[in-house]
């Protein structure tokens, strides 16, 4: 109740406008009001305050620097607050977190972990949503990363990602992934079988997206593992959905879709290959090796070589062309129509690469200045004149 109140009189004030009460530089008296509402006032001030502390520090980091003190009394309505001051407080937070390290720390030092594990569990929708989106955002912190795997969050965060609401989904998508940096948090979200959930995201998600991005870059890391390579297997498309990622993911998300499969396929060739191949994985691998980015060029042609029929040692591939190692793959896919897609794109690939060494010469020409070209061309170019 309280929190429709307040919101409606920010609303009403400016907020969604074209005034924008986040520009402008607060008084040290204004200030001053907030805290002390935030701090002695009834439930209803309390919200209206934390209300104005989002709002003020929705796009200002001086804001979010003079609010800092905000951060315990804020904590303090999670912790005790009914859930109508349990959201305005978490918004609050999560303002003041943005782009803010000390504050992120200084968040989670203040004790919000304890009733934000608690929100995860909510049958209120909205607040577990705010609190996946705030262990999100904390979790960007460095510092924070042990005290929140501690806390327990992980699980919960496993479990918003299987049943959570589409955007809390997204906040979970992006919680794991910036845990997953510690490789025992690795092992621990393998455990809780995520894989499933995670290639439901993707099928069901933007493939171009930033949370697509960390998602395919989480399930390259428990790829690493062999319970994710056999987990990846089981799921129903769930190789279909990684080389899908191929071509329609963005340069990053291309990135890590390609570098999942490579490691399965030098993690045990002879039980990846054919599944690989199967679902049609080179026409996205042929775009990669000219259009992807440096490192997704290079797992490109080492995935490529690994599906030959019968890769050579490495001495002996060297001299191997990229289009004889394809045309020897594409003479082996079974399927007319896949093979015909694949033999199109390996001659577009042809085109690009021979445009692009073309256009490297011609750059290179008009860069050349005369004391840099041949003798021979400098003496023919006085004579004309």
């Amino acid at each position: 109740m309280f929190l429709g109140m307040a919101l409606s009189e920010i609303q009403a004030r400016g907020e969604g406008s074209g005034y924008c009460g986040s520009e402008r530089r607060v008084s040290l008296a204004e200030l001053q009001g907030i805290m002390d509402r935030i701090r002695y006032g009834t439930e209803e001030h309390k919200v209206q305050a934390a209300l104005e502390i989002r709002r003020l520090t929705k796009t200002s980091s001086r804001n979010r620097r003079n609010l800092s003190a905000a951060i315990e009394p804020l904590v303090s309505m999670l912790r005790f607050g009914s859930s109508g001051s349990s959201e305005a407080a978490i918004l609050g937070l999560l303002n003041l977190a943005v782009k803010d390290e000390r504050n992120k720390i200084s968040i989670v030092e203040a004790g919000a972990l304890e009733p934000l594990i608690v929100f995860l569990e909510s049958t209120n929708s909205d607040l577990q949503e705010y609190a996946t989106a705030a262990l999100f955002t904390l979790s960007a912190a460095s510092v924070n990363k042990a005290s929140i795997s501690a806390s327990g969050a992980i699980p919960l965060l496993v479990n918003v990602l299987k049943d959570g609401s589409q955007q809390a989904k997204k906040d979970a998508v992006a919680a794991l992934y910036n845990l997953s940096t510690i490789t025992d948090n690795l092992k621990t979200i393998l455990l809780l079988h995520p894989i499933p959930p995670l290639i439901g995201f993707l099928k069901t998600h933007k493939k171009s997206s930033k949370t697509a991005e960390k998602c395919c870059a989480l399930l390259e890391s428990l790829v690493g593992f062999d319970e994710g390579r056999t987990a990846l297997m089981a799921e129903e498309a769930g190789v279909l959905t990684v080389v899908e990622i191929l071509e329609e993911g963005s340069l990053q998300s291309r990135e890590h879709a390609v570098g999942a499969l490579l490691t399965m396929c030098e993690s045990d060739r002879s039980r990846y290959r054919e599944v690989i191949l199967k679902e049609g994985v080179i026409p996205g691998l042929l775009e990669l090796t000219v259009q992807g980015t440096s490192k997704s060029q290079g797992k490109a042609h080492r995935l490529l070589e690994l599906l030959r029929d019968s890769p050579y040692p490495r001495s002996e591939l060297q001299a191997d062309t990229l289009q004889n190692i394809v045309s020897s793959i594409v003479s082996k896919i079974d399927g007319h129509e896949q093979a015909e897609k694949a033999k199109k794109m390996l001659a577009e690939m042809v085109q690009i690469s021979m445009e692009q060494s073309l256009r490297q010469l011609q750059q290179r020409a008009l860069m050349c200045t005369p004391s840099e070209l041949p003798a021979g061309k400098r003496r023919s170019e006085v004579s004309s004149k």
